[in-house]
């Protein structure tokens, strides 16, 4: 028998501020199985995080914790200049946080999903992945660390497994890639993807036959875990009911990463069950 396809829907969340509302939390919970609460840096404040947790706990939801840069103004999106000792702790704060919030609600935090700028540069340079791995391995080493899928993700399987902490490999339907693999930087022309049917059938090509068209033209091997929608994409509620209706007509099953990928594995065991997929 051929086992189901199976993978994570996520959605980047509480991503308000005060008085200035950011996405429509409340209205995307229920096409998702997994949230990635910002933690005040990028976005969010302690009021906002308190209602998204609530309302993940109240929907079922698996909460995860999203931290950034301390850059409310560039939405996290913008590089800083940050030493290790800067960056792990920025990583240590907001997560302990996260993890008070889910401690409040009865749940546990599931996941560490990094923001902006910041999960940017830990796809490229090995020392920021693994100052980032390491902060989390100190919080809590069952938690699942999410970083981008493709064939550059070799090295962070092997980093995760070196410090024994499991990973999930995250798609971006919504994204435009690149023919390495590498989302298309959002500057450029066409890098955010708007048609829900588009976007549907991305997320499906890339669980059901584990791949994704880049802008060349090229189809790019790409297993994924979980895929992502960006919470604050106008669009972002038709796109996640657009993409759990899409995966649920061809048969995938959408479960939380946490019921995927065993969370206290050996470290050998980390690295050797990623390589295998």
């Amino acid at each position: 028998m051929v086992a189901m396809a199976q993978v994570d829907l996520n959605c980047d969340m509480g991503e308000s501020f005060g008085i200035y509302k950011m996405g429509r939390d409340e209205d995307i919970l229920p096409w998702i199985t997994s949230a990635n609460v910002a933690c005040g840096f990028h976005a969010g404040d302690p009021m906002v995080m308190d209602r998204t947790v609530a309302l993940a706990a109240a929907n079922g939801v698996e909460v995860g914790a999203h931290p950034g840069f301390p850059d409310l103004m560039g939405f996290g999106r913008r590089t800083m200049e940050c030493s290790p000792e800067e960056i792990r702790n920025y990583v240590i704060y907001q997560v302990g946080a996260a993890q008070g919030f889910c401690r409040a609600y009865g749940v546990k935090l599931q996941h560490v999903k990094v923001h902006g700028s910041l999960y940017n540069l830990s796809v490229r340079d090995e020392s920021i992945f693994r100052v980032i791995a390491e902060a989390v391995a100190a919080l809590e080493p069952s938690l699942l660390l999410v970083t981008l899928a493709g064939k550059h993700a070799e090295w962070m399987i092997q980093v995760a497994g070196e410090i024994g902490i499991p990973i999930a490999l995250e798609g971006f339907p919504d994204r435009a890639y690149a023919g390495d693999g590498t989302l298309i930087s959002r500057r450029l022309p066409g890098a955010v993807i708007e048609d829900p049917e588009k976007v549907a059938q991305r997320a499906v090509q890339m669980v059901s036959q584990g791949s994704v068209t880049a802008v060349e033209g090229t189809v790019v091997p790409l297993s994924v875990d979980t895929l992502c929608i960006h919470g604050d994409n106008p669009r972002a509620v038709t796109l996640a009911e657009s993409i759990r209706k899409a995966l649920d007509a061809q048969g995938v099953e959408v479960l939380p990463m946490s019921r995927m990928i065993q969370r206290c594995m050996p470290r050998e065991s980390v690295l050797e069950s990623r390589l295998r997929k």
